[in-house]
């Protein structure tokens, strides 16, 4: 399988290009992508380094490096461009129309997509980190009432990820509590989650992925055994059924998947935005 270098610039994180970028790339699966961030190219020392790294990979005789560029400052984006290899200029895409149709010219500012230019929505995120951090798997919190979600699942089906990348990315207060020999043994829920049902939402998985994914943290005993897997999940599909509880099974989707079913099924809305 042939690799291709792909660079991510960004006089930043690079996450916006990073995101981009890997979007992009999954529509190629014959190709095997070697993946290299180039972070805060804010200095012309360092837009020059960028371009020496880039021509290093062609010299080698390796194919052509894609380059996926966030990079504001106009003099910067220049030198890049004379770099050897496929450059993709994420601004030149989307700016150029975007100010023709707003009549406006864009600001260049560095930073306005990762920065805390806006301390309101930095803010709110980390208070509903917080709060998924204190409510995690039925932790000592249990401050539902202000919950906007509540993910209910067997251990290790995906809870608690999703529910901290519901906070961090979209500022959502996700709580979660995990389905016990308790609950499977009686069929039932607590009284105190019962109260606030119209928030749960289940998560399942494959038998054979959370045996899978047990093993790793506890490889003997019940815990990870398909015997006990297996029950475990039969009972939640009962449990959620029982008290009409939404719920997907997250085998074959990413946390950013199983987060936006989650938004799109229950209505929640986002308290922040990308």
């Amino acid at each position: 399988m042939e690799e291709r270098t792909v660079f991510f610039l960004s006089d930043q994180t690079g996450v916006t290009a990073e995101t981009l970028g890997h979007s992009l790339l999954t529509q190629f699966s014959a190709k095997k992508f070697r993946q290299v961030t180039l972070p805060f190219i804010d200095t012309e020392d360092k837009a020059r380094q960028a371009v020496r790294t880039i021509n290093a990979v062609r010299k080698t005789g390796a194919p052509k490096p894609i380059v996926f560029s966030s990079l504001v400052q106009h003099e910067y984006r220049e030198m890049l461009k004379e770099a050897d290899g496929l450059y993709l200029d994420i601004f030149d895409v989307f700016l150029e129309p975007l100010s023709a149709e707003l009549n406006e010219e864009p600001s260049f500012e560095p930073g306005r997509a990762h920065g805390m230019s806006d301390i309101e929505a930095y803010m709110k995120r980390i208070e509903a980190t917080n709060y998924a951090l204190a409510n995690d798997d039925g932790g000592v919190s249990r401050n539902y009432d202000v919950a906007d979600v509540i993910l209910v699942g067997v251990s290790r089906s995906g809870k608690t990820p999703t529910c901290l990348y519901l906070a961090l990315q979209y500022g959502v207060y996700a709580a979660n509590y995990p389905l016990t020999d308790e609950e499977f043994e009686s069929g039932k829920l607590p009284d105190f989650l019962v109260k606030q049902k119209h928030k749960l939402f289940g998560l399942s998985i494959d038998p054979e992925r959370l045996q899978q994914i047990r093993k790793e943290r506890r490889p003997i005993g019940k815990y990870s055994s398909i015997q006990q897997v297996r029950f475990e999940l039969r009972e939640s599909e009962k449990i959620f059924r029982r008290y009409g509880i939404s719920h997907i099974d997250t085998t074959k989707f990413s946390i950013e998947e199983i987060s936006s079913r989650i938004l799109d099924s229950t209505g929640v809305e986002r308290r922040v935005r990308p």
